[in-house]
């Protein structure tokens, strides 16, 4: 188990955020407007201010787009909370960003991908018209942020090429049932396929500038 691993789950403070940001998700979705499209994942998903852009004017879809991800997440997590992330809202859309958690905290390749196929499986039973979007992973830079522990812990087991393979297997589990998988990571990446480094601030994780990219590569599915 990794450095970070242990943190995250000895992290009391963590499980109490995730588990209020659950609690808040299951209110809100009591008096949601169902039939929308929604966002699911993990902080790459949770940090990307759709809705506050959606309440400032900033966009404005046919559909109403609500983010029901949480950080620092796995696969695991999306199953054990699914009611509440996912099916609460009977969907007629949904984007799906998870699983680099499950990298980074070093779960088995068998038991993450069997993972992702019950999620699929289960909104496939559960949610038989909708629209699902699997999304490539975004690159990541793993050479301009390793300026302290954090940032070298963060990538201790994360690498633009385990992304992108695992992208691979997911984009396969996609296909196989019936599923849409949607590379929005046009613009984001260097000449050297890094992360734009003006476009994130560790290495990982996107800016508002970076969710700008993603949303007009997002635009037309949406």
């Amino acid at each position: 188990m990794s450095k970070e691993t242990k943190s995250l789950t000895l992290n009391p403070e963590l499980a109490a955020f995730q588990e209020s940001l659950i609690a808040k998700y299951e209110k809100a979705n009591q008096t949601a407007r169902q039939g929308q499209t929604v966002f699911v994942g993990s902080s790459l998903m949770e940090i990307f201010p759709i809705e506050q852009w959606e309440e400032s004017g900033e966009v404005d879809f046919d559909q109403y787009i609500y983010n029901r991800a949480v950080r620092a997440t796995t696969t695991a997590f999306l199953l054990a909370h699914i009611d509440a992330q996912i099916f609460d809202l009977a969907p007629s859309k949904i984007f799906i960003n998870i699983g680099t958690n499950d990298i980074g905290f070093e779960v088995s390749e068998g038991q993450f991908l069997a993972n992702e196929r019950e999620i699929f499986r289960q909104i496939a039973e559960r949610l038989p018209g909708c629209e699902t979007y699997a999304l490539r992973y975004y690159p990541i830079n793993t050479v301009d942020f390793q300026n302290d522990e954090d940032e070298r812990s963060l990538f201790a087991t994360r690498s633009n090429a385990a992304f992108q393979e695992a992208s691979d297997k997911i984009e396969a589990l996609a296909q196989e049932l019936g599923f849409h998988f949607v590379d929005v990571n046009a613009g984001l990446a260097d000449e050297s396929g890094k992360l734009r480094k003006e476009l994130t601030f560790d290495g990982a994780h996107l800016n508002p500038d970076g969710y700008r990219i993603v949303l007009a590569n997002l635009t037309p599915y949406l």
